[in-house]
């Protein structure tokens, strides 16, 4: 009986594989600009000393009155980012001394609030680390989805073409959708004219591009 089912087995096994059509793999891609409706920039206090307590003391004072300033922005939001104190070696690789440095992220769909809170913060002593503009999380969604339907349209169109010079049909076996693309976008500032003057940072949003790869197998058929 198990000698039976054995051939049984292999014989629709063979018959499985002899039905089966051509595999062919291929993949598509689409790209659609998305609007850096977005800005993220981060601002530090940082401080140099002997004394570890009173750098954390001088620090946490610049942090707790830029704090102050950023809530009191009607729609800008605010949280911790990188905080840390390390040693500062001298001679002979001793420790001659501490630094400490603490962090703030801002970000906002208003990029004006943005720009005037970063000159406001820097004549408070904080110095801006970094400003990127990127889509926001909405914006980007709306846009993959974009290209997605776009990414499939176009690896449906391919399909079709391979099928039809081979005098077949086709039928989807595997599909794999990536999203790509839509990097913050770094903004280069001149620090010393804000300082001085506590002026808005110019911003320039400009687009990203954001790109979906569809790639996939399809199975020819007669």
């Amino acid at each position: 009986m198990k000698k039976i089912l054995t051939t049984l087995l292999a014989g629709c096994f063979a018959g499985a594989t002899a039905q089966a059509g051509a595999l062919v793999d291929l993949s598509a891609e689409a790209s659609r600009p998305a609007a850096n409706d977005m800005v993220r920039a981060s601002v530090y206090s940082e401080a140099s000393g002997k004394n570890p307590a009173e750098l954390a003391q001088r620090v946490n004072a610049d942090i707790a009155e830029a704090l102050k300033l950023i809530r009191a922005k009607t729609g800008v939001s605010v949280k911790s980012g990188q905080q840390a104190t390390y040693p500062v070696y001298g001679q002979a690789q001793k420790i001659d001394g501490w630094r400490m440095r603490s962090e703030l992220v801002l970000e906002s769909k208003d990029q004006g609030s943005v720009s005037e809170l970063l000159g406001k913060l820097q004549q408070m002593r904080l110095a801006v680390g970094n400003v990127n503009l990127l889509p926001s999380p909405e914006t980007r969604r709306r846009v993959e989805d974009e290209a997605t339907r776009e990414a499939i349209r176009a690896f449906q169109s391919r399909a079709a073409v391979i099928a039809e010079q081979l005098g077949k049909g086709w039928k989807l076996k595997q599909l794999n959708v990536q999203q790509g693309g839509g990097m913050p976008q770094p903004m280069m500032m001149a620090r010393g004219a804000m300082v001085a003057e506590a002026a808005p940072a110019p911003l320039e949003a400009g687009e990203s591009l954001v790109t979906t790869n569809v790639s996939g197998q399809i199975e020819l058929a007669d």
